[in-house]
């Protein structure tokens, strides 16, 4: 079970985040997308700093810089993916977003010439299919919607990639904490420059409860497990296994918000199972069965 821990915790985080679709919908009833992102990142920068006071003494320069990086990044990503989803539908944006998991394995090989792993891209094109599959509505025309989510994606390839490399040298709890504040003031300022109330005065109870799920949820507890998990498994899996997302959050929607499962449904869930399954185990127990099927014979 330990040799599993950082992809155990990287599923229960796609499960988190995508029971965070249904909550987005309820909230954005009575926020504005940019009101969502302050809300749930003050939530967490305040939570996280409450309850992990003692790492503030520890920090170091060092520390900070990454938690800075990791922090304009992720704003920088929900920024794009949240204006993309105005010009696009939502569907195209949850898949379009879901193709960071193919970028990640070439920023590794662009940046520090990490040999490609066939299992991991044939993995990270399987998941990309099965959430195009899942999400799609087979409409493939391009606009200027569908390239800011491209966009969104490889921030989001970037801050897998970046989570992996800082959690090597840094405390995850620093690093989420620095970057949960740094969000959180990016995402105020927008508010504040677009003259915004952070919490507005007709906000109804079930947005203010969609709000919080996301903070204390699907930000706060969410990063810092995607966080500390990341430490025990590689970006690319932790890539594919967070793809998963879109699989929990048609599940969710399903359950929840009364969609009707169809058989597209059920083959893109399908093709993001075979995607874990293929960069996890690579193909191992084919391998060897056919191994010794061979051997046997002869």
């Amino acid at each position: 079970m330990r040799k599993y821990a950082g992809e155990i915790g990287l599923l229960l985080v796609a499960i988190i985040w995508g029971s965070g679709f249904v909550a987005s919908a309820v909230s954005l009833e009575s926020l504005s997308p940019y009101q969502v992102m302050a809300i749930r990142f003050l939530i967490a920068a305040l939570l996280m700093s409450a309850i992990f006071m003692k790492y503030f003494k520890a920090l170091k320069r060092s520390t900070i810089g990454a938690g800075v990086v990791l922090g304009v990044i992720l704003f920088l990503a929900f920024t794009l993916q949240t204006v993309g989803l105005q010009y696009t539908t939502p569907s195209k944006n949850a898949f379009l977003t879901a193709v960071n998991v193919v970028i990640v394995p070439f920023i590794g090989f662009v940046l520090y010439r990490r040999k490609l792993d066939k299992y991991g891209l044939i993995g990270a094109l399987l998941a990309v299919i099965g959430v195009g599959i899942l999400s799609l509505q087979f409409n493939f025309s391009l606009n200027i919607g569908d390239v800011l989510t491209i966009l969104c994606a490889v921030c989001f390839a970037f801050h897998i990639f970046f989570t992996s490399e800082f959690v090597k040298r840094h405390h995850p709890v620093e690093i989420t904490i620095i970057q949960m504040i740094v969000a959180f003031l990016l995402s105020l300022l927008v508010v504040v420059l677009r003259g915004e109330p952070v919490l507005p005065v007709n906000m109804d109870s079930k947005g203010i409860m969609a709000a919080v799920y996301l903070g204390i949820f699907s930000t706060t507890i969410a990063f810092l497990l995607q966080t500390i998990a990341q430490k025990y498994t590689s970006e690319t899996k932790a890539a594919i296994i967070l793809s998963t997302e879109a699989l929990f959050g048609t599940l969710f929607s399903i359950i929840i918000l009364s969609e009707v499962l169809t058989l597209r449904m059920v083959i893109g869930s399908i093709l993001i199972l075979v995607a874990i399954i293929t960069a996890e185990t690579k193909l191992k127990f084919i391998q060897n069965k056919m191994s010794r099927r061979y051997y046997g014979d002869n």
